[in-house]
């Protein structure tokens, strides 16, 4: 038995109907490769063999109304890997647009939550031959450096299936102990709560603090609920858009170099701009800069004696992105330069100070309000905290094989929220930058224009390059 850290307990109490919490890797695959052929079947039964070894596919929530600390984790002793491999066809004429419509309509759908927290869908029917396997999981359960390390498990370096780790096939969730977890809530509700605080408090102060000194010397990140208001500043639907671009990661790097900056900070500069073709085609381009919020992982981070433990391991870092600047040239030097000032201010930031407090997170009360405020629309009645999720996530530099068959193309896809309706994520990955969009139908159902906005902005910056 394993219970939640608060910030993972947190992706379950935020959850409603319209917003979901759960990530998603859209895999493409070339099936040619898989030993012996291709196979639904062939392909399922491996990923059942793999996950003897992989307990975090295996263990589902459990609680108990006598439990006032956050659920656990156990292990699924009924798992069935049929509950959770789906096999489905692209409607015709299987180009990537379909692929894409369907995985928008799966990621408007919810996890059953009395099972493992996960689904793979494998989409067969592409006009190309290839297969795409659409990778579900709750972030209660991953966040960005946890689902690629998980992902990594699944993909080798050549087409044969791997030894499985001994070590890890000895690992478990446990069973459930319904007094246990009672008896350990109320020890950390009543005990260990109270000694966190006293060792939280000083830390939290000292940040707006921090803040205040920093804003007035202008080496301050942008401040919350300062962000101008765009289509995306609004509540959202259970209905998901997605749209996906694949770039070269030399061009990427070749950018880099000649203007020496760093591989983020290209990124940063392309979301700024796609970002304004796409607000300004549709004639909503705010004078101000946008202001992106961007993950960082603190996975290894020190824990100042805070009681942080989970599976997510993440803060947020703020910074203006430079949709208010015509030339990308401009654009791309201050993304960096934005990006620099916001990395040096976060590191002067405890990164553990959000996770702790997330250890205080009341799950009735949480979902009470995020239900209240999604129902009631109250992200129209305040400035934006931030207008568009921006993550950016390393994988290896090699060729890689999903269960036997060769990827071409990684995806990953976050979740949105109430009044912050669009998430771009990166994965590179052997030579390409990967780019995956997700919004809410109803603020972009034309997304596609983004990311083929990424296109234009990587083409203007390699022309200044020459």
């Amino acid at each position: 038995m394993q219970r939640l850290s608060g910030l993972d307990a947190s992706f379950l109490y935020l959850e409603t109907r319209s917003q979901l919490m759960h990530v998603i890797g859209l895999i493409e695959i070339d099936p040619s490769t898989m030993p012996g052929g291709y196979s639904f079947t062939k392909l399922r039964t491996e990923l059942e063999r793999r996950i003897e070894a992989l307990p975090t596919f295996r263990r589902k929530l459990d609680n108990t109304v006598l439990n006032i600390d956050h659920p656990v984790w156990i292990e699924d002793d009924d798992f069935d890997i049929e509950r959770h491999v789906h096999r489905i066809a692209v409607p015709a004429p299987g180009g990537e647009r379909e692929v894409a419509e369907l995985c928008g309509h799966l990621a408007g759908q919810t996890m059953d939550r009395g099972k493992p927290l996960w689904e793979l869908w494998v989409i067969e029917g592409m006009s190309d031959g290839k297969v795409a396997a659409m990778l579900r999981m709750h972030h209660a359960g991953v966040d960005g450096v946890t689902s690629a390390d998980l992902l990594g498990q699944l993909c080798t370096i050549t087409p044969d299936a791997p030894d499985l780790d001994a070590e890890k096939l000895k690992e478990t969730a446990g069973p459930s102990s319904r007094t246990t977890m009672a008896v350990g809530g109320a020890i950390n509700y009543f005990v260990q709560r109270p000694l966190s605080m006293a060792k939280l408090i000083p830390n939290t102060v000292a940040v707006p603090v921090g803040w205040l000194r920093r804003t007035r010397s202008k080496t301050a990140m942008p401040a919350p609920f300062q962000a101008p208001r765009t289509r995306f500043n609004a509540p959202i639907t259970p209905h998901r858009t997605i749209a996906l671009t694949q770039l070269s990661l030399d061009d990427i790097k070749r950018v880099k170099d000649r203007f020496g900056v760093k591989v983020n900070d290209v990124v940063l500069a392309m979301v700024g701009g796609a970002m304004r073709r796409y607000l300004d085609e549709h004639g909503e381009l705010p004078d101000a800069p946008l202001v992106g919020m961007v993950p960082v992982s603190v996975h290894g981070a020190d824990e100042r004696d805070l009681v942080v433990e989970g599976t997510n391991k993440v803060t947020g870092m703020f910074t203006l992105l430079p949709t208010d600047l015509d030339d990308p040239v401009e654009r791309l030097e201050m993304a960096a330069e934005q990006s620099r000032k916001s990395k040096e201010h976060h590191a002067d930031i405890d990164a553990n100070i959000l996770r702790a407090w997330a250890q205080f997170a009341p799950a009735t009360t949480m979902s009470t309000a995020m239900k209240f405020y999604g129902d009631r629309k109250l992200s129209l009645r305040h400035p934006p905290i931030f207008n568009v999720l921006v993550s950016n996530v390393a994988g290896p530099d090699f060729p890689m094989y999903f269960l036997g068959s060769r990827v071409t193309a990684i995806y990953p896809l976050g979740p949105i929220f109430h009044g912050l309706g669009i998430n771009v994520t990166v994965f590179s990955a052997d030579g390409k930058l990967n780019v995956g969009i997700l919004a809410c139908t109803d603020h972009a159902p034309d997304v596609w224009e983004i990311a083929h906005a990424f296109d234009e902005e990587l083409k203007q910056l390699l022309e200044q390059c020459d």
